[in-house]
């Protein structure tokens, strides 16, 4: 399962329908934060994501994109939270996110740790990598590709029934690659019954940004982008002037990129809850486009 839930929608203000900044990606039984505006973590209750994540990553360091982790890592340490939380961010990180949760008198009560991180970076993790790339929204901004390695070969249980291989530890011994003996004496080869390395998925998160052949570049293919779209096309001039994109220059990208789909955020107040302007206008350049709402969950299923 690989799965984003939005936490915020919005742009720099929360309004009734959309709060800041938040995006909690979860796989595997894993959870991963990007980016945490205020009233994130009541958000987090309300759609069911829990705090049982380790890893926050921060795109920039405005305001809506950060506040909320001072009030997240208190209310973890009044759960007897013990384990310990790594935050990453773009240069300024220990500077500008130790700052921030040091806010108020209380202390964390579990060890957190900042790290800087800079475009070029790939954390490798269990069955994927953090890629960490370059945007165009303000000095020291990011975006991030959670891109899954290669997965193993389908394996052929019928095949391996008719040349007599036992079901059980035989079975993924061949499916890792594996040649097994027989009882009998016979050799197996995962050739007989692995088919080809299947890819794995990619999920990119834009943060805030213009387009930019960055994004792009980190894009390219992806199964799902997910993009700001702070402003309609009638505001193209506010959005360079901001460092923002439009959902048209957004669904640009998209094409650009050659992705599967296309999620809008970061929708500016001025919009109403659904925003049908912005989606008719990004849908017109790429029609695989929806509209981030807060608390959508979009599923990235394989490609096979």
């Amino acid at each position: 399962m690989l799965t984003a839930t939005f936490l915020g929608t919005g742009a720099a203000t929360p309004t009734v329908d959309r709060n800041v900044a938040g995006l909690a990606i979860q796989r595997e039984g894993e959870t991963i934060l990007f980016d945490c505006g205020e009233g994130n973590q009541r958000q987090m209750m309300r759609y069911g994501v829990g705090f049982s994540f380790s890893e926050i990553f921060f795109s920039h360091y405005h305001a809506d994109h950060i506040l909320g982790v001072t009030g997240l890592l208190r209310t973890m340490g009044l759960q007897d939270r013990s384990a310990p939380v790594a935050l990453y961010g773009p240069r300024g990180a220990q500077r500008i996110l130790g700052a921030v949760i040091m806010l108020g008198i209380e202390r964390n009560k579990f060890p957190v740790e900042i790290r800087e991180i800079r475009p070029g970076d790939r954390l490798s993790r269990d069955g994927y990598d953090i890629v960490v790339f370059e945007t165009d929204h303000r000095p020291d901004t990011v975006g991030y590709a959670l891109a899954e390695h290669t997965r193993l070969g389908r394996f052929d249980p019928e095949r391996a029934r008719a040349l007599g291989v036992p079901e059980g530890p035989l079975w993924g011994r061949l499916h890792k690659g594996e040649t097994i003996a027989l009882e009998d004496g016979r050799s197996v080869s995962p050739d007989e019954l692995v088919g080809s390395p299947r890819r794995g998925r990619t999920l990119v998160y834009s943060g805030d940004t213009r387009p930019s052949l960055a994004v792009v570049g980190a894009a390219r293919g992806a199964d799902l982008l997910i993009h700001e779209a702070t402003f309609g096309s009638d505001e193209l001039e506010r959005a360079k002037e901001t460092g923002h994109s439009t959902a048209a220059e957004a669904a640009r990208v998209a094409v650009e990129a050659g992705v599967t789909r296309l999620v809008l955020t970061h929708i500016s107040p001025r919009y109403t809850r659904d925003a049908p302007e912005l989606l008719a206008e990004a849908r017109a350049v790429f029609p695989e486009t929806v509209i981030a709402r807060d608390g959508m969950v979009v599923e990235v299923p394989f490609a096979e």
